[in-house]
């Protein structure tokens, strides 16, 4: 599965695309601008889409790559 993929899924999920989940993490103090706050860990990110999304795992850390800048959408 691409990123992508991941990302779509993500946004049939939850009505979010990658510019509303970085917004939407930033409403949860996980990220600054969209980028991941340096003290956040991938646990967090993680317990924030499983919890908060309602998605699972492999979701919630392609949302942690999104906001760490590993990978971007269009991957």
């Amino acid at each position: 599965m691409s990123f992508q993929a991941y990302l779509d899924t993500i946004q049939a999920k939850t009505g979010l695309d990658a510019d509303a989940l970085k917004a939407a993490a930033d409403t949860a103090g996980l990220s600054d601008g969209g980028q991941l706050k340096p003290a956040v860990k991938a646990g967090q990110v993680v317990d924030w889409g499983k919890g908060t999304l309602g998605l699972g795992h492999g979701h919630a850390m392609a949302i942690y790559a999104l906001l760490s800048g590993k990978r971007k959408p269009g991957d």
